[in-house]
């Protein structure tokens, strides 16, 4: 059971960092920062920002506290997995796009001193106008902890 864990972690963790890393490798490499390129014009754009803080900029110019608080959750999701501390297969998706996430907001703050942020949208309604820019990592945060709400209404799922 712990190498099946373990082994979807891995399936997912690598690949969700990676496809953070490259996106946001591309943004560095192609656009200015603060540069905003319109894909569907009033909609969505393509940026580059930074940001210090967590969503929304909260706790801007934090970023040693965000480095730490980072190692900190990698190391005790490194542990559970080693220990089997998972309950079934959604907890092990959640928990390695999780793992992912984490991995590629703290590359960047060790690397740029912040986060690269580059996508953009404008949902015209209050207090979304525009919406925060985020990446791919903060998307793969985002999903694990919908998959973690979705999970705590089922079941437990043992996986055998």
């Amino acid at each position: 059971m712990k190498f099946r864990i373990a082994r979807l972690l891995l399936l997912l963790t690598l690949p969700a960092y990676l496809l953070d890393q490259a996106t946001k490798w591309a943004v560095l490499l192609n656009l200015e920062y603060g540069a905003e390129i319109p894909v569907i014009p009033g909609f969505f754009s393509l940026v580059h920002w930074r940001n210090t803080g967590a969503a929304f900029s909260f706790m801007s110019n934090s970023n040693g506290f965000f480095i730490g608080l980072s190692v900190v959750a990698v190391v005790v999701m490194v542990v559970l997995a080693v220990l089997g501390k998972f309950s079934g297969r959604l907890s092990g998706i959640a928990w390695g796009l999780l793992l992912g996430g984490i991995l590629g907001n703290l590359t960047d703050r060790i690397l740029h001193g912040s986060v690269v942020d580059f996508l953009l949208f404008d949902l015209h309604v209050r207090f979304a106008d525009p919406w925060p820019a985020f990446n791919v990592a903060d998307s793969c945060i985002f999903i694990a902890a919908a998959l973690f709400v979705w999970e705590s209404f089922r079941e437990p799922e043992v996986i055998r």
